[in-house]
């Protein structure tokens, strides 16, 4: 069985003319033609009197799941998923740490016939030291689960892009060497700050960016596309 993957930071839908455009973020989704999305920078807010995530549900015909990280007194922030299959379960982790920005991860199982699926979604913090702490709690709530699962794939935008610095090379260490894909800046890609990483290895088969004329206008990240098979 395939599965088609992304990530995308939809950078609150502001794309790289400063226009706020749903509409255009939606029709990037759809260019994908992916099964699970896992969505990072998504504002919540009232799109055509729906919340935005909703909003990009119902344009993608995709079932929405919501990974709030801030909240605000009109609207709220964070992480979300957008997945064509239903989920067995699905759990919000919190991966804030002390006075930084509020972060966390949405863990889901999924059932594909007889195997065992688990889904990381996440937006790492900005400094090392959170980094750190974050990589610590995936990796102890994948090694409590290990057992069961036949792929564990984590994805999101881990806001590191050196290599052998400690977030990723304890990644590297259980995911084994993953290719990676410049994504940031969505003009003119220098970092590779999007990931997908799946355990194990050999379970991926392609990845690559998705660089459409209008992925580039509509964020400032491009997505990131994977497409695994167990």
């Amino acid at each position: 069985m395939e599965l088609k993957l992304a990530t995308y930071n939809i950078h609150a839908c502001i794309g790289n003319d400063g226009h706020f455009d749903p509409f255009r973020i939606a029709q990037v989704i759809n260019e994908l033609d992916a099964d699970i999305i896992a969505l990072q920078e998504v504002e919540h807010h009232l799109v055509n009197d729906i919340d935005l995530l909703d909003f990009l549900a119902e344009q993608t015909g995709m079932i929405g799941i919501a990974g709030p990280t801030m909240f605000r007194e009109s609207r709220h922030y964070g992480n979300a998923v957008l997945t064509r299959h239903p989920v067995t379960s699905h759990e919000l982790l919190d991966l804030s740490l002390d006075s930084r920005e509020p972060r966390g991860a949405i863990k889901l199982r999924l059932t594909m016939g007889e195997y065992q699926l688990l889904v990381l979604t996440t937006h790492f913090g900005l400094k090392p030291k959170e980094r750190h702490y974050q990589v610590d709690q995936l990796l102890n709530c994948i090694s409590e689960l290990e057992s069961e699962l036949d792929t564990t794939v984590l994805m999101g935008d881990l806001n590191e892009w050196f290599l052998w610095g400690k977030t990723l090379r304890r990644l590297n260490a259980y995911f084994d060497t993953t290719p990676s894909r410049k994504t940031f800046p969505s003009r003119f890609p220098l970092f590779k700050l999007d990931r997908i990483w799946v355990h194990p290895r050999q379970h991926l088969l392609t990845l690559d960016i998705h660089n459409s004329f209008l992925a580039k206008k509509a964020s400032d990240h491009l997505p990131l596309v994977a497409t695994i098979f167990f």
